[in-house]
């Protein structure tokens, strides 16, 4: 096994120890801070979420038996359209109950991640920022590469208001206002600002988040019992 390979494996390892619930109930808990790194590595120093640790661990929490539910804790930034896309049909889809919890921010990329849970949870203070899909680099000036964006941000729109109660045009009008951010087109929402618009299902922090899970689990259980 070549060295580089080896250090992947020993990171991922910690970070799965990092997530079981000490107490024993059940619970994982996933942490996306910072950016969310795809397909490109990110600069030294820059606090990354990399989306190949990730998806072992939703695989692990959906196999393992003695996980009962997943906590998902956000802080993030945005980052790799793809890789945010990606982990968050894969939490939407797992069939153990699930709970998000947005703290300090859940922006850009980081929207769907937010709603991809069963249940929504957001602190007052953090807040989300939408806005249209944006691209660093060099861009082929091509009818077709637009139209790539387009698709890209239709994709996104319709994860998140299949997963939210947010109306799909009230979405496209906040990603494309111009009146609040500096240089960029979009909009940046307050805690209560996420819930109102129907994005997030409510207000509050661990511990609401943690009975709401605890709570879902149990319905989990008494639901196979009764089967």
């Amino acid at each position: 096994m070549e060295e580089k390979d080896y250090e992947v494996e020993q990171q991922i390892d910690e970070i799965l120890k990092l997530g079981k619930n000490s107490a024993n109930s059940g619970i994982e808990t996933l942490t996306v801070i910072g950016q969310i790194e795809g397909h490109y590595v990110l600069p030294e120093g820059q606090k990354a979420t990399k989306y190949e640790h990730i998806i072992p661990m939703l695989v692990s929490a959906e196999e393992n038996t003695d996980t009962k539910g997943v906590l998902i804790i956000l802080n993030t930034m945005g980052g790799d359209v793809e890789a945010g896309l990606a982990l968050s049909e894969m939490i939407a889809s797992m069939s153990k109950p699930t709970v998000t919890l947005c703290l300090g921010g859940g922006h850009s990329i980081g929207v769907p991640l937010a709603v991809s849970g069963r249940r929504t949870f957001i602190v007052p203070s953090a807040t989300m920022t939408l806005h249209p899909v944006r691209i660093s680099g060099t861009v082929v000036g091509a009818p077709q590469t637009y139209t790539y964006f387009a698709d890209m941000q239709k994709r996104i729109v319709s994860f998140i208001c299949r997963h939210s109660r947010a109306n799909e045009d009230d979405i496209n009008t906040m990603m494309m206002r111009a009146d609040m951010m500096a240089t960029d087109v979009g909009t940046i929402l307050e805690g209560h600002e996420a819930v109102e618009c129907g994005l997030i299902d409510e207000i509050g922090g661990l511990d609401s988040a943690l009975s709401a899970l605890k709570k879902m689990i149990e319905d989990d259980e008494k639901k196979k019992k009764a089967d």
